[in-house]
Protein backbone atom coordinates (compact mmCIF):
# COMPACT_ATOMS: atom_id res chain seq x y z
CA UNK A 1 0.00 0.00 0.00
CA UNK A 2 1.51 3.41 -0.88
CA UNK A 3 2.01 5.71 1.76
CA UNK A 4 -0.14 8.69 2.14
CA UNK A 5 0.93 11.82 -0.18
CA UNK A 6 1.24 14.10 3.44
CA UNK A 7 3.34 11.44 5.18
CA UNK A 8 5.96 11.59 2.59
CA UNK A 9 5.84 14.73 2.11
CA UNK A 10 6.90 14.95 5.91
CA UNK A 11 9.50 12.65 5.73
CA UNK A 12 11.04 14.49 2.19
CA UNK A 13 11.15 17.56 4.17
CA UNK A 14 12.81 15.85 6.98
CA UNK A 15 15.52 14.14 5.05
CA UNK A 16 16.25 17.49 3.18
CA UNK A 17 16.55 19.21 6.89
CA UNK A 18 18.95 16.80 7.88
CA UNK A 19 21.00 17.13 4.66
CA UNK A 20 21.02 21.37 5.23
CA UNK A 21 22.23 20.42 8.42
CA UNK A 22 25.18 18.40 7.40
CA UNK A 23 25.97 20.62 4.73
CA UNK A 24 26.54 23.41 7.38
CA UNK A 25 28.07 20.91 9.52
CA UNK A 26 30.64 21.05 6.61
CA UNK A 27 31.15 24.15 5.91
CA UNK A 28 31.95 25.34 9.61
CA UNK A 29 34.39 22.45 9.34
CA UNK A 30 35.81 24.16 5.83
CA UNK A 31 35.83 27.87 7.34
CA UNK A 32 37.58 27.00 10.49
CA UNK A 33 40.31 25.29 8.36
CA UNK A 34 40.50 28.55 5.76
CA UNK A 35 38.81 30.75 6.49
CA UNK A 36 35.24 32.25 4.96
CA UNK A 37 36.72 33.56 1.87
CA UNK A 38 38.99 30.90 0.71
CA UNK A 39 36.23 28.44 0.97
CA UNK A 40 34.34 27.16 -1.95
CA UNK A 41 31.03 25.51 -2.61
CA UNK A 42 33.11 22.35 -4.07
CA UNK A 43 35.49 22.11 -0.96
CA UNK A 44 31.63 21.78 1.19
CA UNK A 45 30.17 19.08 -0.89
CA UNK A 46 33.01 17.10 -0.89
CA UNK A 47 33.29 17.74 3.30
CA UNK A 48 29.88 16.61 3.12
CA UNK A 49 29.82 13.13 0.81
CA UNK A 50 27.89 15.23 -1.66
CA UNK A 51 28.32 16.40 -5.16
CA UNK A 52 28.56 19.69 -6.09
CA UNK A 53 25.36 19.49 -8.39
CA UNK A 54 23.51 17.72 -5.17
CA UNK A 55 24.55 20.85 -2.73
CA UNK A 56 23.49 23.35 -5.43
CA UNK A 57 20.13 21.64 -4.29
CA UNK A 58 20.03 23.38 -1.14
CA UNK A 59 22.50 26.43 -1.54
CA UNK A 60 23.11 27.50 -4.97
CA UNK A 61 26.61 29.72 -3.64
CA UNK A 62 28.44 30.26 -0.66
CA UNK A 63 26.85 33.31 0.06
CA UNK A 64 23.48 31.13 0.42
CA UNK A 65 25.77 29.07 2.85
CA UNK A 66 26.76 32.19 4.88
CA UNK A 67 22.90 32.91 5.69
CA UNK A 68 22.40 29.77 6.46
CA UNK A 69 25.30 29.75 9.03
CA UNK A 70 24.26 33.18 10.21
CA UNK A 71 20.32 31.71 10.96
CA UNK A 72 22.28 29.12 12.54
CA UNK A 73 24.08 31.16 15.30
CA UNK A 74 21.52 33.93 15.78
CA UNK A 75 17.90 32.78 15.18
CA UNK A 76 18.36 28.91 16.49
CA UNK A 77 20.16 30.62 19.47
CA UNK A 78 17.76 33.14 19.89
CA UNK A 79 15.27 30.01 20.29
CA UNK A 80 17.15 27.80 22.70
CA UNK A 81 18.19 30.56 25.23
CA UNK A 82 13.94 32.00 24.79
CA UNK A 83 13.22 28.51 25.89
CA UNK A 84 16.68 27.47 28.62
CA UNK A 85 15.70 30.57 30.43
CA UNK A 86 11.81 31.01 30.48
CA UNK A 87 12.13 27.20 32.70
CA UNK A 88 14.75 28.57 34.83
CA UNK A 89 12.73 28.53 38.56
CA UNK A 90 13.59 30.72 41.79
CA UNK A 91 14.33 28.04 44.05
CA UNK A 92 17.21 27.20 41.36
CA UNK A 93 20.64 27.99 43.76
CA UNK A 94 22.70 30.75 41.62
CA UNK A 95 26.05 28.40 41.90
CA UNK A 96 23.65 25.74 39.48
CA UNK A 97 22.81 28.48 37.40
CA UNK A 98 25.77 30.26 36.74
CA UNK A 99 27.20 26.43 35.58
CA UNK A 100 24.43 25.32 33.30
CA UNK A 101 24.77 28.85 31.51
CA UNK A 102 28.25 29.29 31.02
CA UNK A 103 28.59 25.53 30.45
CA UNK A 104 25.75 25.92 27.50
CA UNK A 105 27.86 28.84 25.91
CA UNK A 106 31.40 27.12 26.47
CA UNK A 107 29.62 23.99 24.90
CA UNK A 108 27.87 26.27 21.53
CA UNK A 109 32.15 28.08 20.84
CA UNK A 110 33.51 24.19 21.10
CA UNK A 111 30.55 22.69 18.76
CA UNK A 112 30.92 26.18 16.41
CA UNK A 113 34.44 26.20 15.41
CA UNK A 114 33.57 28.94 12.78
CA UNK A 115 31.79 31.01 15.05
CA UNK A 116 34.48 33.44 15.67
CA UNK A 117 36.37 33.28 12.65
CA UNK A 118 32.91 34.64 10.65
CA UNK A 119 32.45 37.21 13.00
CA UNK A 120 35.58 38.83 13.16
CA UNK A 121 36.01 38.22 9.60
CA UNK A 122 36.18 41.27 7.12
CA UNK A 123 34.10 39.83 4.93
CA UNK A 124 31.26 38.48 6.69
CA UNK A 125 31.95 40.66 10.00
CA UNK A 126 29.13 43.39 9.66
CA UNK A 127 26.15 40.77 8.63
CA UNK A 128 26.61 38.17 11.60
CA UNK A 129 27.73 41.22 14.54
CA UNK A 130 24.38 42.77 13.23
CA UNK A 131 22.14 39.31 13.54
CA UNK A 132 24.28 38.90 16.81
CA UNK A 133 23.44 42.04 18.62
CA UNK A 134 19.97 41.19 18.18
CA UNK A 135 20.50 38.14 19.90
CA UNK A 136 22.50 39.27 22.31
CA UNK A 137 19.71 42.10 22.73
CA UNK A 138 17.09 39.50 23.03
CA UNK A 139 19.26 37.10 25.43
CA UNK A 140 19.39 40.38 27.43
CA UNK A 141 15.92 40.25 28.22
CA UNK A 142 14.96 37.06 28.46
CA UNK A 143 18.22 37.04 31.42
CA UNK A 144 16.40 40.26 32.82
CA UNK A 145 13.10 38.49 32.98
CA UNK A 146 14.71 35.06 34.64
CA UNK A 147 16.69 37.64 37.45
CA UNK A 148 13.13 39.60 37.97
CA UNK A 149 11.35 35.77 38.49
CA UNK A 150 14.30 34.89 41.15
CA UNK A 151 14.07 38.48 42.74
CA UNK A 152 10.40 40.12 42.17
CA UNK A 153 11.27 43.14 43.97
CA UNK A 154 14.08 44.01 41.67
CA UNK A 155 14.12 46.85 39.89
CA UNK A 156 13.48 46.43 35.89
CA UNK A 157 16.22 48.71 35.28
CA UNK A 158 18.39 47.20 37.56
CA UNK A 159 17.75 43.33 36.15
CA UNK A 160 18.73 44.40 32.46
CA UNK A 161 21.88 46.24 33.17
CA UNK A 162 22.68 43.11 35.64
CA UNK A 163 21.45 40.32 32.28
CA UNK A 164 23.67 43.30 30.49
CA UNK A 165 26.84 42.75 32.47
CA UNK A 166 26.47 39.14 32.76
CA UNK A 167 26.11 38.50 28.93
CA UNK A 168 29.19 41.29 28.63
CA UNK A 169 31.20 39.04 30.67
CA UNK A 170 30.67 35.78 29.17
CA UNK A 171 31.42 37.70 25.51
CA UNK A 172 33.99 38.93 26.68
CA UNK A 173 35.65 35.47 28.01
CA UNK A 174 34.52 32.73 25.66
CA UNK A 175 37.37 33.77 23.06
CA UNK A 176 40.21 33.61 25.16
CA UNK A 177 38.79 29.99 26.25
CA UNK A 178 38.14 29.07 22.45
CA UNK A 179 41.65 29.72 21.99
CA UNK A 180 43.46 28.38 25.33
CA UNK A 181 45.05 24.73 26.04
CA UNK A 182 42.55 22.88 27.37
CA UNK A 183 43.60 23.37 31.14
CA UNK A 184 44.24 26.86 30.93
CA UNK A 185 40.59 27.41 28.79
CA UNK A 186 39.27 25.31 32.24
CA UNK A 187 41.01 27.55 34.61
CA UNK A 188 39.32 30.76 32.61
CA UNK A 189 35.76 28.80 32.55
CA UNK A 190 36.15 28.01 36.29
CA UNK A 191 37.45 31.94 37.11
CA UNK A 192 34.39 33.51 34.86
CA UNK A 193 31.82 31.06 36.80
CA UNK A 194 33.52 32.42 39.92
CA UNK A 195 33.12 36.35 38.69
CA UNK A 196 28.99 35.82 37.78
CA UNK A 197 28.57 34.01 41.49
CA UNK A 198 29.99 36.73 42.91
CA UNK A 199 28.45 39.33 41.07
CA UNK A 200 25.16 37.68 41.37
CA UNK A 201 25.58 37.05 45.42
Amino acid sequence: MRRPMAERTVRRQARGLKRMAEILDAAESVIAEVGYPDMTTNQVAARAGMSPGSLYQFFRNKEEILDGLVSRYTDDRQEFWAARLAVVTPDIPVETLVGQLVDESVKFKTESPAYWSLLHGTTTGDRLATASQRLHEDIVRHLAAMLLRRSPGLPEERALLTGTMMLALVKAVMPMVTTASPERGAELVAELKSMLIRYLT
